[in-house]
């Protein structure tokens, strides 16, 4: 659509950011990707050109600062490009730096307008070593000469020690120092393994929990930015620590311990707790000090004596030590820290967003079932961090249990028979301290996945002889990571739906994607692609997918496999661990990347192993070039893989596709043409196996399983797979898609995780929302609203009543539907450079609003459909820089179209395009 001239405004730069990184003290690396937002009221204001600097010291453009300060400049460039943007300096980042950047843009009328001060802190990018002390102290003083080199450059080497008391129980550690001003700057790098809370002058360093994120630690070791600026004081200052086991010392106890179930397949990483930092002083005379940990340090054990991080801590606060963390507290009694060997792993920065805690939930119900137990229904179910409020004589025992199912009298129930110990065997004591004060107890290293707290001890009236307890919450616990958008829609059904979801989706996220927060904690890798394409509506998780590839990197093996989980917590054996449309992972990522954000820069980097698992999968091959080794359509009939042959091999079909582009994105050619002949003679081969044109029975052509060889059988998943995977011949597109159609026409799923995506896709795009909404609906299962009618608030692992895990979202890519195709909101360009917007007209929708915060600004869509001629009425905002596609309803359609502030003007047509602005719409027969 055309439109109407107008005065030319200045772009606004609105945010900008680093691609991979949801922090940015501690950058570890000699080259970032920048990306910035813009935004303009005019309708025809574009980025013609744009320039970034990169300085040690503040600049704006109007002074840039000294030839000698400037890192980088990227020079005007001519573009319209606002992601990806590389920067590498000729001589890489400086160790321990901060460094400042601007961008400036022009307008297609010259018009420049620049971007706030943005920084980052560097750590030690071009330091592949562990902390010097990481090496035996015996010989290493008597052979220091051989280490020669390894001493050379110290300014980008750790200078910090790997800390403890040398066992595997929680401990703290403190170090008093002084300073005589105040730094203008203070910057701490630091890890504890499994996990640890940082604190500065007895207040935590962050909100951060459950610092670092969990990795191989044989691999990968993250150690965590924290700005401590305005903590420091003149006078006495106190750096303190509390390390806890995680899985880098999985401490069982006498509770459940999911890698040990069965067959004790679980090795620590280490046997002894660790920590380290380094805490970066800068003065305004341009000094710069270190406190580091070393032998010096203080260190005593923990009142939490057991941290099992399947929801099990014991604390005894009678031996807690009030005012450790804090200046002024005498440590005379506590021992001195030894330096440890430490984790064998790559210090990496950690880049995804933290652990975070978000919402807190208050019981909608509490009761005593019995004199000495009280429980509490949350209403939601949710990854949480329990937080209770006592009070009672010392020495008192507190037992606190959580669940996802109860019994009728409200205790905590585990439904599934194979996993009743979790629910004798997961719970957490606490016991009172010395005073009569209300007391606090919460988890320091461990959390679960409840809507249901038992507490065993107490009592919510005086007079048993029993602590009181005042309060039990639930503290919802996720990732940082930043949250993009929301929906409804006038079905109170679909809105209970949607919001299951949610909670499902945000409970499995945290320094990786779950499955699930409660039972088994792993990162199966298949819910990690499969939902990625619906969880980039609701949170950016552009960062966290950035470290997973990283952990699917550390995990992969010699031989190329990947296996289906990363970090591979637990070792598991056959088609569990080794499965491609778990293990594609590798190739998928990167593409998701690329195509909801704009970002290549793991592409380079994961180019190699993968191309290495394509050669390992080529000698799993079949019949010429058939995948049928792995779990197939997982999920369906509770646990039944089928389908192997279809979904394996188009998974392959599709990694080899996805390496050709990555390869064409580096100018690799040949190579594109290698992985474009591979991925071509897979194509023919699946066709060749699987496509049935004489089946004398049908009117059409069909695809069929090898589930029941030779016999043929007509699936929906079937038909789905080929479909979205581009896998059928043009002649037979029509009738795989009739017979996709009479695969679903009865409205019952018959799908398990993996295939259960490309079925509403499928289903989305032949335009039967009925369908859809009736397999939602069925009274029986499968079915997602007969786990509401049930009272559920999230999804259940498998298509049945009662599950061992409530919120598992491999089930939830239902998701993506209502976002693509509800909502509308679908991208066809780059980061949504354009993307498309498709109102549900064929649909019993008659009002749906939302938002998603895309990769250049917000998008908002309402729609509303009224009146006796079901008149309609949309509400498009467009972010700046990019262009909607607005999808017309079929049949003739007038539509009155008004740009706020701007235009109206009468249009027809199939669809209209829609520049930056906000668009009242109105459309009549």
């Amino acid at each position: 659509m055309g439109s109407i001239f107008m005065q030319s405004s200045a772009l606004t730069v609105s945010r900008c950011g680093i691609h991979g990184f949801h922090e940015t003290l501690g950058i570890d690396q000699e080259e970032v990707n920048f990306f910035w937002i813009l935004s303009s009221d005019d309708e025809s204001a574009t980025q013609s050109a744009y320039r970034v600097v990169v300085a040690t010291e503040p600049f704006s453009f109007d002074a840039l600062p000294a030839q000698t300060a400037i890192a980088w400049d990227s020079a005007t460039v001519q573009s319209d490009k606002q992601r990806d943007v590389l920067c590498k300096p000729k001589d890489g980042f400086k160790s321990t730096c901060t460094y400042y950047w601007r961008i400036s843009v022009w307008d297609v009328q010259g018009t420049a307008s620049q971007s706030d001060l943005n920084q980052f802190f560097t750590a030690y990018p071009r330091s592949h070593l562990l902390p010097p002390y990481s090496m035996n102290q015996t010989y290493m003083p008597h052979t220091s000469l051989i280490f020669r080199t390894w001493f050379e450059d110290q300014e980008n080497k750790w200078q910090a020690v790997w800390l403890g008391d040398g066992g595997d129980k929680p401990l703290y550690l403190r170090k008093s120092f002084h300073l005589t001003e105040k730094p203008m700057k203070a910057v701490a790098f630091a890890s504890g393994l499994g996990h640890f809370n940082l604190r500065a002058n007895g207040a935590p360093a962050s909100n951060h929990v459950l610092d670092p994120g969990w990795t191989n630690y044989h691999r990968s070791v993250q150690f965590v930015g924290y700005d401590l600026t305005y903590h420091m004081v003149v006078g006495e200052n106190v750096l303190a620590a509390h390390v806890g086991n995680g899985f880098y010392a999985g401490d069982q106890g006498d509770r459940f311990f999911w890698p040990m179930y069965e067959d004790n397949t679980y090795i620590r990483y280490g046997n002894e707790l660790c920590f380290f930092v380094e805490l970066h002083l800068f003065y305004a005379d341009g000094t710069h000090d270190i406190v580091i940990s070393d032998p010096s340090w203080s260190v005593r054990k923990s009142a939490t004596s057991l941290a099992n991080i399947y929801a099990s801590e014991n604390h005894d606060r009678r031996d807690y030590p009030y005012g450790w963390d804090a200046p002024g507290f005498d440590d005379s009694e506590w021992n001195l820290a030894k330096p440890l060997t430490g984790p064998r792993g790559q210090l990496r920065y950690q880049s995804q967003p933290p652990v975070t805690l978000h919402e807190t939930f208050q019981p909608v119900k509490t009761h005593s079932p019995s004199p000495g137990t009280v429980c509490f229904d949350l209403g939601q179910n949710a990854s949480t961090m329990i937080k209770i409020k006592v009070e009672g004589e010392a020495g008192s025992k507190v037992t606190i249990r959580y669940g996802e199912t109860t019994y009728d009298d409200g205790r905590i129930l585990m439904p599934d028979p194979l996993f009743k110990d979790f629910e004798t065997s997961v719970y957490s004591t606490f016991i009172l301290g010395n005073s009569d004060s209300l007391q606090t107890w919460e988890p320091d290293f461990s959390f679960t996945c409840a809507r249901y707290i038992q507490v065993d001890g107490v009592s919510l009236q005086p007079g048993l002889g029993l602590p009181i307890i005042h309060s039990a919450v639930g503290q919802h616990v996720s990732t940082a990571s930043h949250k993009l958008g929301s929906m409804r829609t006038d079905k109170a059904d679909c809105n209970a739906l949607i919001k299951a979801c949610y909670w499902s989706y945000s409970s499995n996220l945290f320094s990786y994607h779950t499955d699930c927060p409660q039972i088994e904690k792993f990162g199966w890798l298949e819910v990690t692609h499969l939902l990625a394409h619906a969880t980039q509506y609701i949170r950016d998780v552009e960062a966290l997918y950035t470290k997973i590839l990283q952990d699917i990197l550390d995990t992969q093996e010699a031989n190329g496999l990947v296996p289906t989980m990363a970090p591979e917590i637990r070792y598991m054996c056959g088609p569990l661990h080794d499965t491609i449309s778990w293990g594609c992972a590798l190739c998928f990522l990167p593409e998701i990347l690329l195509r909801y954000y704009g970002s290549t820069q793991m592409i380079p980097k994961i180019y190699q192993p993968a191309i290495r698992y394509m050669e390992y999968m080529r000698k799993k091959e079949r019949k010429g070039g058939l995948i049928e080794h792995g779990l197939g359509d997982w999920g369906r009939d509770i646990a039944f893989g089928n389908h192997q042959a279809n979904i394996e091999t188009a998974v392959y079909y599709q990694c080899l596709r996805n390496l050709e582009a990555f390869a064409r994105i580096q100018h690799f050619d040949s190579d594109a043409r290698r992985f474009k002949e591979w991925a071509e003679r897979i194509y023919t081969v699946y066709n060749k196996h699987l496509l049935v044109t004489d089946d004398a029975t049908k009117p059409y052509a069909y695809y069929t399983s090898l589930d029941e060889y030779p016999s043929r059988d007509q699936t929906a998943v079937s038909q789905a797979i080929a479909l979205q995977f581009n896998l059928v011949p043009d002649e037979y597109r029509s009738d795989v898609t009739r017979a996709f159609l009479d695969s679903t026409s009865d409205g019952r799923i018959r799908s398990g995780e993996i295939g259960l995506r490309y079925l509403f896709n499928t289903l989305a795009d032949t335009n039967r929302p009925d369908i859809v909404l009736e397999m939602c609906r069925q009274e029986e299962h499968p079915s997602y609203m007969r786990f509401l009618r049930r009272g559920e608030t999230t999804l259940l692992e498998f298509w049945q009543d009662e599950c061992r895990s409530k919120s598992h979202d491999m089930l939830g890519t239902i998701y993506e539907w209502f976002y693509a195709y509800v909502l509308g909101v679908k991208p066809t360009g780059i980061a949504y450079k354009t993307f498309d917007v498709s109102p549900p007209y064929a649909s019993e929708f008659d009002e749906v609003e939302g938002s998603v915060e895309c990769p250049y600004g917000n998008i908002e869509i309402s729609f509303r459909r009224s009146g006796r001629e079901r008149d309609i009425h949309i509400q498009i905002t467009v972010p700046t820089s990019t262009v909607a596609k607005l999808k017309l309803p079929e049949g003739i359609w007038e539509a009155d179209v008004e740009r706020s502030g701007s235009w109206r003007r009468k249009m027809r047509g199939d669809s209209l395009e829609l520049k930056q602005g906000i668009y009242g719409i109105a459309i009549t027969k």
